[in-house]
């Protein structure tokens, strides 16, 4: 008992110095049964809501209503050019100029677009490489994108995983993967974070030594964009796809991103599927017969974006911006210490925390396994939900906690391990 007080103490005391504390009252926060403020710890599924997010679909509503048509041309944020606001805070989020990256499409559907341009399998070298556990949309796409060459996974897909007995990631394997391929490696497709670890993996490395190895490499950041500083330029990764409904608080279904290095900008020979919102600007609507792209991310652009979708992002980013990703990652860093600590002292070997610790090596998640039989871990989830501590499950054994810095709290972070314990010490 004299533990947890101590350590609601010193969630006060943290709370109380913490320089990003105003951000919380911009976001509309879930309510428990009892009304006050469920513990929200689930953003690496679906962050949540920005105040502002009505009022900028409300803007997009009344210029509709009040202009039709005109409203693409006219007004606060005309409708043609409203996708381009979204360049610059995206570039600060991913380490990239503006024009590496665009607003657009969903992760998938964007995935399958630049897996049009970058895969480019030949007799000799047509491999792909992903990890054992990908995401199985990721998985997906890549059979799909192998089919659709007339290659086979058999041949054709190489997969990585943890040596045996553990959870995460070794770079040192990744990159003997990528060196034992060699000559017959087409192309490298892994998460910035791994979905159901949490695991940070070495952009840079990975993309250095696939390049190397005459390579193209590709992201999948749904779960690191706005939850780690990313330097994607730097790293020379060739493209990048991410989601927008999770760290980014974009809403439900948001509309996702993409990154395609600079050195691409001008790439007219790739091959790509082309939309006439990614032919050059200014010939548009002249609506010529031959495609000729836009330069940089936005050539891979296909119809003009869904405006009323867009809104609550450009919320959601008004407020990444005034925090600073850099300032985001810091109290992101000390709630998961903190979150850690306490964790350990009052769990003990109940549960084993399979999120490297070492901070270079993990992002806001924390995936917990916990000790037992089997099923034991599925009833510590539901008593938690039933608790009000709102976090998520995944298949097999894996409780997902994911503390946000710019709304979640030391003290939710320490009451929902209160709420833990009382569900592990439940017979």
């Amino acid at each position: 008992m004299t533990e947890a007080v101590d350590e609601a103490m010193a969630a006060r005391a943290l709370d109380a110095a913490d320089p990003l504390a105003g951000f919380r009252a911009r976001f509309r926060l879930p309510e428990a049964a009892d009304g006050t403020p469920a513990l929200y710890l689930c953003s690496n599924s679906l962050g949540l809501m920005p105040v502002d997010a009505g009022a900028r679909i409300a803007e997009v509503l009344d210029s509709w209503a009040r202009q039709g048509g005109g409203g693409h041309e006219a007004g606060k944020a005309p409708w043609l050019t409203f996708h381009e606001q979204f360049a610059e805070p995206l570039a600060h989020l991913v380490g990239s100029a503006s024009g590496e990256v665009v607003a657009m499409n969903t992760l998938t559907v964007n995935l399958h677009l630049l897996l049009v341009s970058f895969y480019a399998p030949t007799t000799t070298r047509h491999r792909i490489l992903i990890e054992r556990a990908a995401f199985p949309s990721d998985r997906y796409a890549v059979a799909s994108q192998l089919a659709f060459h007339g290659r086979r996974p058999e041949e054709s897909l190489i997969e990585i995983g943890p040596r045996p007995e553990e959870e995460v990631l070794r770079t040192e394997d990744v990159i003997a993967a990528i060196e034992r391929a060699g000559p017959t490696l087409a192309l490298v497709l892994l998460p910035g974070v791994q979905y159901l670890t949490g695991q940070l993996l070495d952009i840079e490395a990975i993309s250095r030594c696939a390049r190397a190895a005459g390579a193209c490499v590709g992201w999948d950041l749904a779960h690191a964009i706005g939850n780690v500083p990313l330097a994607l330029h730097d790293s020379g990764a060739d493209f990048a796809v991410w989601c927008s409904y999770k760290y980014l608080c974009g809403g439900p279904g948001a509309v996702a991103g993409a990154f395609v290095h600079a050195r691409h900008a001008h790439a007219t020979r790739l091959p790509r599927f082309a939309g006439w919102w990614g032919h050059d600007a200014a010939s548009r609507f002249d609506m010529p017969a031959e495609f000729v792209p836009m330069a940089g991310a936005e050539g891979w652009q296909l119809s003009n974006p869904p405006v009323l979708a867009l809104a609550p992002l450009a919320a959601a980013l008004t407020l990444f911006d005034a925090a600073g990703i850099e300032r985001l990652r810091e109290k992101s860093l000390a709630l998961g210490r903190f979150a850690r600590e306490t964790i350990r002292r009052r769990l003990g070997g109940r549960v084993t925390l399979i999120t490297p610790d070492a901070p270079a090596e993990h992002g806001a998640q924390l995936s917990l396994k916990v000790a037992g039989t089997p099923g034991r871990g599925r009833a510590v989830h539901a008593a938690l939900q039933a608790a009000g501590v709102i976090g998520d499950w995944r298949e097999p054994d894996v409780i997902r906690l994911a503390p946000a810095p710019l709304y979640n709290t030391y003290g939710e972070v320490e009451r929902a391990i209160g709420h833990l314990a009382r569900a592990l010490a439940a017979p």
